[in-house]
């Protein structure tokens, strides 16, 4: 019998409060970074993970149970699922499947004050590095994740992310803090109108 591959998350799907997907895992992928960047097929910029020899970022594997790829690909519908297996690091005792989302290169475009970042997805996923790498983890978030020169929409008050969290105070001020020292600037309005992030 063929053992359930896994995929590797590395943006929100850290964040195990946004799927119910089981048995998740610390894991790191090698070779790969994280970018911001905005395509044709969404409004707002997100993370893709982008090659980058040398480079090793952390993340979580989960079980996709009886390879049904179905619900998944909806959900990272903007991305194609790309195999890794060679390139993750785990602690499990068996070596499964595993796969990466990640945007075509093709696709590609610098995010802009029309295309920003939105707080509340990256709310949902410093949370998530926060409760399974802790400071450190987060640290490291930062430091192995490109375009930091993005605007950010603080949608706070009303959360544009689909899957937004609650977060604690310590939680906002982790995400605070950081933006400040990286000088990220922070926007309060985009046109509504033509907004839908799913």
């Amino acid at each position: 019998m063929t053992a359930d591959p896994y995929f590797f998350g590395y943006g929100s799907l850290v964040n195990s409060a946004t799927h119910d997907f089981a048995d998740p895992h610390p894991a790191v992928l090698s070779g790969w970074a994280r970018a911001w960047r905005h395509t044709d097929l969404r409004p707002v910029a997100f993370l893709t993970a982008v090659p980058s020899p040398g480079t090793r970022i952390d993340g979580m594997i989960a079980r996709v149970p009886k390879g049904d790829w179905k619900a998944l690909d909806q959900r990272e519908w903007a991305y194609d699922r790309v195999p890794a297996t060679a390139a993750v690091t785990h602690m499990l005792p068996d070596n499964p499947e595993v796969a990466v989302y990640a945007v075509a290169e093709r696709r590609h475009t610098v995010p802009s004050d029309l295309y920003p970042i939105l707080l509340s997805y990256l709310d949902v996923v410093v949370q998530g590095f926060l409760r399974h790498y802790g400071e450190e983890g987060v640290n490291r978030f930062f430091e192995t994740t490109l375009g930091w020169d993005s605007p950010v929409l603080d949608d706070r008050a009303a959360p544009k992310y689909p899957r937004h969290q609650q977060l604690s105070a310590t939680e906002t001020a982790c995400v605070d803090t950081r933006l400040s020292q990286l000088g990220v600037r922070i926007i309060d309005q985009i046109d509504s109108s033509r907004f839908n992030p799913v």
